[in-house]
């Protein structure tokens, strides 16, 4: 870019008389002009230290004997063309806008829950790098569109302090991206550990502890690293008008202690990361024995993603630490070296932020890919067992599909608690097993004492357990034994049985009328009403 805005001050030329001088074939009150006191500059503009004016053409303004400019344009006004530098800001301010939707994606698809809330594993820990995505790419699409002004304005002035205020924003919240990726995976690989079995690790031991103190400190660099640039005076960084001015005012500014300090606390940041990429190596991944080894590990077990996006974090740290020492290469100059710039300082940023939009993209949610773990492992423990899991269709074929009404939805639920067949089937078990306790006695005169929860001893007993058996034959051949004489002839045998066969012959109606017990109504089929009449 060329220097076009270097000044220098210069006298007034002479004009026609002493008060009187020619500037750009124009004549200009010079007693005015002293008395303001305006002074003249090499790059064609008036300045007085508050006010700066344009005096060349197409922006030539008309000066009254007041000391007032009519027509006039300030030298911090956008008129030149877009340069380099504007080019190449709008570029990224465009790559960080469009990955404002990528990420919005993103965080639908790992932010979703599938499974209940874990009071150990909030969902808020895997959103928070989408989050910080979400401001980086904000603050890199501001910086962008700032630092086109840069270009265009004639002197620098404002645009010059947004766009590097933006983009050393942009820096600790890049960190944070890197930062809570890693966390999280370690996070991650604990849920993992213990989904099979809670009780896996402790809560309360060294590692643990360790994982509740890494945040603290990465976050207490962060912040740190934010007070020593942000809450500063940024007015010396637009005084680069000239050579002398930028050389005296800028520069010192711009390369002084507070810089260098939050250079090194950002890199205190990024070992922080690696630390806890470390750490969770270690717990949650098989250890290796030897040195060798445990480097090859430590390369094998982590993720693609951090292979990239941790060297491409420090190199962004060592750019940072780079320009608190060269002016030269810094984005706050005002003629910098744009390959530096762009290179050092917009590159490692938007591949990161690429390496994260692609793994985002190709990894599954967290909740399913557990339950597909859960799977895998339900099916493996079948295998063990030997238990053939039928398909889905088997259920649709071989079950109960029929839609039942209220009433037999009712009756399957008495029989499925006990009640109906069930509890006669039940209480013929007990009988078959020898299972009957007798009923504790109870002291004389008691008043709760009935005779219906008194069972029955002996031959009685043995006559009511055989009719809850065999309620129908049973019941018959008892009332054959009964009323037989002594003497046990045959005639009259088989009158007694002839009756009970007359007796069968009739509608049933006789079991519910003549009988006095019990197991006969449990054993036989349900009443079926056809008329009115048997109501």
């Amino acid at each position: 870019m060329s220097l076009v805005n270097v000044r220098e001050l210069l006298a007034f030329p002479q004009g026609d008389n002493s008060s009187d001088t020619l500037i750009g074939g124009i004549h200009w009150n010079l007693t005015t002009l002293a008395h303001w006191n305006y002074t003249y500059y090499s790059n064609g503009t008036f300045s007085n230290g508050s006010l700066c004016f344009l005096l060349f053409k197409p922006y030539t303004p008309h000066l009254l004997q007041n000391g007032t400019f009519l027509n006039s344009t300030s030298c911090y006004s956008p008129i030149r063309p877009l340069g380099r530098r504007s080019e190449g800001s709008l570029f990224f301010a465009c790559f960080f806008f469009l990955s404002i939707m990528f990420t919005f994606i993103n965080l639908r698809k790992h932010g979703r829950l599938f499974l209940p809330l874990e009071k150990r594993f909030r969902a808020v820990g895997r959103r928070w790098q989408w989050y910080w995505m979400l401001i980086v790419a904000a603050l890199a699409t501001v910086s962008g569109i700032t630092s086109v002004d840069v270009d265009r304005y004639y002197l620098p002035e404002l645009p010059i302090i947004l766009t590097n205020f933006f983009w050393f924003l942009m820096l600790p919240s890049t960190m944070a991206v890197v930062w809570e990726s890693v966390r999280h995976w370690g996070s991650w690989q604990e849920r993992q550990a213990v989904d099979p079995n809670p009780f896996a690790l402790r809560q309360d031991d060294r590692r643990s502890k360790v994982e509740f103190f890494l945040p603290l400190a990465f976050y207490l660099f962060w912040w740190l690293n934010f007070f020593m640039i942000i809450p500063r005076s940024w007015s010396a960084i637009q005084m680069q008008r000239d050579p002398d001015q930028a050389r005296l005012i800028a520069e010192p500014s711009a390369t002084d202690i507070r810089f260098k300090a939050a250079a090194f606390l950002l890199l205190c940041a990024w070992l922080t990361i690696v630390f806890s990429l470390h750490h969770s190596i270690k717990h949650y991944k098989p250890r290796n024995r030897g040195l060798v080894n445990r480097m090859i590990g430590i390369i094998r077990y982590t993720p693609a993603k951090f292979l990239l996006t941790i060297p491409l974090s420090l190199i962004m740290v060592g750019y940072e630490a780079a320009i608190a020492f060269e002016f030269s290469i810094s984005p706050l100059n005002y003629t910098p070296n744009l390959v530096a710039v762009f290179i050092g300082g917009w590159v490692p940023i938007a591949l990161i932020v690429i390496a994260y939009e692609v793994s985002g993209y190709l990894d599954p949610n967290e909740d399913r890919e557990l339950l597909r773990q859960r799977r895998v492992r339900g099916v493996e423990a079948d295998q063990e067992m030997g238990y053939t899991k039928k398909p889905h269709w088997w259920s649709r074929l071989h079950g109960d599909n029929q839609q039942l009404s209220v009433h037999d939805a009712i009756a399957r639920n008495v029989t499925e608690i006990g009640g109906g067949r069930a509890t006669h089937t039940n209480l013929s078990n007990a009988i078959e097993m020898g299972n009957l306790s007798k009923p504790t006695p109870e002291p004389e005169g008691s008043e709760n004492r009935s005779n219906s929860s008194t069972v029955p001893e002996g031959p009685e007993a043995i006559r009511l357990a055989a009719n809850l058996l065999f309620p129908n034959n049973v019941q018959n051949n008892q009332t054959a034994m009964t009323n037989a004489p002594a003497s046990g002839r045959g005639r009259d045998t088989l009158e007694v049985h002839g009756a009970n066969s007359r007796n069968d012959t009739r509608s049933g109606f006789s079991d519910r009328s003549d009988s006095t017990n019990s197991g006969v109504s449990l054993g036989a089929n349900p009443q079926q009403v056809r008329s009115m009449l048997d109501v």
